[in-house]
């Protein structure tokens, strides 16, 4: 992990959830705090930033110094109300803006920011905060290679990053890996109610589940062949090749593929309703 070049600094439009995950991994990175900057409007959230990161942070988005990048982690459909503050100081400076916004394309991007502004689209997942995320990156062809480079190790301090050259690929992305984790975390507790019912008190079934959740994230390492770590925890004739059976019985993999879909249609619809001002 690379401390990133914050040239003149990096501004976040929003303190949320994923703003303080990427916040919170650029200065495990090592990133000067006096570098960063946030615009929230909310006094709650604004004050915890400050209490827990040391940073500045600003009421109204006009209030942001002048910067080198500039994060938009608002909803999407609150994003082109929330941009418009800034507008003049993203056309005259123009920084790399880079979008965590869930569905919007870089032409809707462009029509919120200005059409000369260099703009990367960015979906991360909230286990960023912890250093161990996976974050997927577009951006048009014509991007400079020194922008698509800060872009990447902006990102890299908060876990892997995959670039895709498609951008109606970033919806998959989105259902798939920002989404990904309350997938997982789903399982867990289904398993943790199935230990329940079978008899184990709620405390005890609901420890092992995230425990195991916890345990078989540590051994699927970015590198690692998913199938083979099955394998390998599956006996022939054993306890958990009969539950692999009741999943395959039951058609896991519809249900899975059948839920990304949803998501994937999710995120379009997003992009259609904010293209509609709806």
């Amino acid at each position: 992990m690379t401390n990133p070049d914050l040239g003149r600094g990096i501004g976040f439009l929003g303190g949320g959830h994923m703003g303080r995950a990427l916040i919170a991994a650029l200065l495990r990175a090592g990133a000067d705090r006096t570098r960063l900057f946030v615009a929230e409007a909310q006094p709650a959230t604004a004050r915890a930033l400050v209490a827990d990161f040391g940073i500045t942070v600003v009421a109204q988005a006009e209030n942001l110094p002048p910067l080198d990048t500039l994060v938009l982690a608002v909803k999407p459909q609150d994003l082109s109300s929330a941009v418009q503050p800034l507008v003049s100081m993203m056309t005259r400076e123009q920084p790399l803006v880079i979008s965590v916004a869930a569905g919007l394309t870089v032409a809707q991007l462009q029509q919120s920011c200005g059409s000369t502004v260099p703009i990367v689209r960015a979906m991360p997942n909230r286990p960023a905060v912890y250093g161990v995320g996976a974050t997927g990156l577009f951006a048009p062809p014509s991007l400079d290679a020194n922008l698509r480079a800060r872009a990447t190790a902006i990102f890299e301090t908060a876990g892997i990053v995959v670039w895709v050259e498609d951008e109606t690929l970033m919806d998959v992305v989105t259902a798939l890996s920002g989404s990904g984790p309350a997938y997982f975390f789903r399982l867990a507790e289904a398993l943790a109610a199935a230990g329940e019912a079978h008899g184990l008190p709620t405390e005890t079934a609901g420890h092992l589940a995230r425990a195991t959740l916890q345990g078989a994230g540590a051994m699927a390492g970015p590198e690692a062949n998913l199938a083979a770590l099955r394998e390998s925890v599956t006996s022939k004739g054993g306890t958990t090749a009969a539950a692999l059976a009741a999943f395959t019985a039951k058609d896991l993999e519809s249900v899975v593929a059948a839920a990304v879909a949803a998501a994937v249609d999710r995120g379009r619809e997003l992009a259609s309703q904010t293209a509609r001002g709806g």
